[in-house]
């Protein structure tokens, strides 16, 4: 904790997290919402559902019925389990690749797709252009995954637009993570500028720079607003109509599809983006920037979930966040950057209410039990280096 920030009369957020807000009582909007789940009636919500998913269904003829942006991940492959299984929707899955797969993420992508057969489509930014970007994106956000959040948000939408499919599924509510929405008033409306405006945070035009040129940064554009809106596009997230819960769902997705979970660096839980190599780096730049991590986040649903006390999720929290991940030399390697001018330009990013306070740094004292390196390299690493 940092005696000079107001955190959350309940869980462990502090006011630096982006869109939080607390009532008189001191209480964050992500726990007025868990509050609200209880109460909802969910049978109502999965009414709703059900008239959303047969009007698109109607709707489709031969076409697919909706996207489900998926990453292999626990969420996309729920989605996968509830619009094939229980809804028999005809989904096609779309994955926009960071090329940052981890071996345990490439696996439960390709054992999604088998599972549940469904058809696919994936992008994959080129190695060199990812590493351009990646650097680029300190200087851009103080986050190395512009690529990433700009990615997911653009390229199902393109194929939105060029297969005529209007509807996208998304997992976990809004509500869930931040003060942006609650479950009585959900993201109802879609916004094609959704993922720019809450992490991409810069459109493909602001990242060019004398290495990053409009040509290199084109698979990043979204469609117009006229194509979205000839197109009929609209998206929801199943997180406001079924009760969502991780911990149940990512156990059920490993008894019955097999799906595997990991280390995940800067955390003490292992299934939350478990696909890639780098959300430690990720979440240490969130720490070095508002002086929350991953920890504080996940603490802060296990808090609320009534997991753990508000002084266990803070605990957890000061053990995790502050601790330097083994993908930063991933990621000093990529980019050519040095050290210290990583830390030179995350000062600049912190924000206000900490810029006079220390941020302490942690060395890391073990071994990731996963290698960080894009599992790709690794194959290719592991054919060359056969007699």
């Amino acid at each position: 904790m940092f005696s000079n920030l107001q955190y959350c009369t309940r869980c462990c957020m502090p006011e630096t997290q982006e869109g939080i807000t607390f009532d008189e009582l001191g209480i964050c909007q992500a726990c007025q919402s868990s509050e609200q789940k209880i109460h909802i009636s969910w049978v109502d919500r999965e009414n709703s559902l059900k008239s959303i998913l047969e009007d698109a269904k109607a709707k489709a003829g031969n076409n697919y019925d909706c996207i489900i942006p998926i990453s292999g991940g626990k969420d996309s492959t729920f989605q996968l389990h509830v619009l094939t299984q229980i809804y028999k929707m005809k989904p096609l899955a779309v994955t926009f690749s960071h090329n940052w797969f981890s071996k345990t993420g490439w696996y439960n992508l390709q054992n999604s797709l088998e599972k549940f057969n469904v058809d696919h489509i994936m992008f994959t930014p080129n190695r060199d252009l990812v590493n351009r970007i990646a650097k680029r994106s300190i200087d851009g956000i103080g986050d190395s995954c512009w690529h990433c959040h700009s990615g997911v948000g653009s390229f199902p939408l393109q194929i939105a637009v060029k297969f005529n499919i209007p509807l996208l599924v998304w997992g976990e509510s809004v509500a869930e993570a931040s003060g942006r929405a609650s479950y009585v008033n959900p993201v109802r409306k879609f916004d094609r500028e959704y993922f720019t405006k809450v992490s991409a945070k810069l459109q493909p035009s602001e990242m060019v720079c004398d290495y990053l040129s409009e040509r290199d940064l084109f698979p990043f554009l979204l469609p117009t607003a006229e194509e979205c809106e000839k197109a009929g596009i609209f998206g929801i997230h199943l997180g406001d109509y079924i009760f969502w819960d991780d911990e149940r769902q990512t156990e059920f997705l490993v008894k019955h599809y097999d799906w595997k979970e990991t280390q995940v660096e800067g955390t003490y839980k292992c299934y939350k983006s478990a696909e890639c190599i780098m959300p430690g780096m990720h979440d240490f730049t969130c720490y070095l920037k508002r002086g929350f991590g991953r920890a504080s986040y996940q603490a802060s649903l296990d808090v609320r979930n009534g997991l753990l006390t508000q002084r266990e999720g803070f605990e957890l929290s000061e053990t995790h966040d502050s601790v330097r991940p083994e993908s930063l030399d991933y990621y000093l390697e990529i980019t050519g950057m040095s050290e210290e001018t990583f830390f030179e330009k995350m000062a600049q990013h912190r924000v206000k209410a900490l810029q006079n306070t220390e941020i302490p740094v942690k060395s890391k004292t073990w071994k990731n039990r996963e290698r960080i390196l894009p599992y790709p390299q690794q194959i290719i690493e592991e054919f060359n280096n056969k007699p």
